[in-house]
């Protein structure tokens, strides 16, 4: 009977590990993303449109973060902070070159020039 008991106990705890290896279809992620006003919103969440994968994305400026849905068997957390990145914008993982970042425009300007 014990024998029993442990073998059931395993298998349970072997397919709900399986079941966390999937990726997700439609994964809710919250990513941070400097930014400051509608032109940043805008190129935000063009940016992150741009992977293919991201199903929704929708940027805070009161929160500084990105609300985002993705197919993960498309495309990575990484790949959106990317393609954010290389529009100009700092994420949580990924900062924007100083060449990107000098092309948003003047009233987009976020960051600080003692943290620059």
């Amino acid at each position: 009977m014990r024998k029993l008991v442990l073998v059931a106990l395993f298998a349970v705890l072997g397919m709900n590990a399986n079941a966390q290896d999937k990726p997700n279809k439609n994964k809710k992620v919250e990513v941070a993303v400097s930014g400051v006003c509608d032109m940043c919103e805008k190129r935000i969440e063009k940016a992150a449109y741009s992977v293919k994968g991201v199903k929704s994305a929708e940027w805070h400026a009161d929160h500084q973060d990105l609300h985002l849905i993705i197919d993960e068997t498309k495309c990575t957390i990484l790949d959106v902070e990317k393609a954010i990145a290389k529009a100009g914008h700092d994420t949580q993982d990924v900062k924007a070159t100083d060449a990107e970042y000098d092309k948003v425009h003047g009233c987009c300007k976020y960051r600080t020039q003692e943290g620059h």
